[in-house]
């Protein structure tokens, strides 16, 4: 899994992710899979906190619904902590308060982040794209909802 590359078509640029799966090879799977899926296909960024997250994969910013075939993909997942530390750059999972209720929201830190260390599963890092992440961590908000949608227009996933 490790020379699988992600490459996110956003409408800022691309942002090229690579993954960790010694860390958390569950979690690359599921990626990997919701990705090849498309599901994560025509979804916005629906979460910039400056200085510390973009997110993404939150299934109710779709353009359209989840085919039946896309549906079977999205579950829920044990959590994978470990020792990657969330920085700058560090691709993780987002979940409820249950660390067990990833699924298919992801976030990349825009800023170190130690209070997320151990408590939530990376499983990546952007490779290349960081100024990308920039441009969208630096859009206008409304709390923590960009007030122009920032679209992930498709997610595709290469081999290295």
């Amino acid at each position: 899994m490790a020379r699988y590359r992600a490459v996110l078509d956003t409408s800022f640029g691309d942002i090229t992710l690579s993954f960790t799966p010694d860390q958390a090879p569950m979690h690359v799977r599921n990626f990997l899979r919701l990705a090849q899926a498309g599901v994560y296909d025509g979804m916005s960024f629906h979460r910039v906190v400056k200085g510390f997250v973009i997110q993404s994969g939150h299934l109710p910013t779709r353009t359209t619904p989840l085919g039946e075939t896309q549906q079977k993909y999205v579950r829920q997942m044990k959590a994978e902590f470990n020792d990657q530390v969330h920085e700058k750059g560090t691709l993780s999972m987002a979940r409820l308060a249950d660390p067990d209720s990833a699924s298919a929201s992801f976030f990349i830190v825009t800023a170190k982040a130690e209070a997320l260390d151990g408590k939530y599963s990376a499983f990546g890092k952007v490779e290349s794209g960081i100024d990308v992440v920039e441009k969208i961590e630096a859009v206008a908000v409304n709390g923590e909802t960009p007030v122009e949608r920032v679209e992930l227009r498709k997610v595709t996933v290469v081999r290295r």
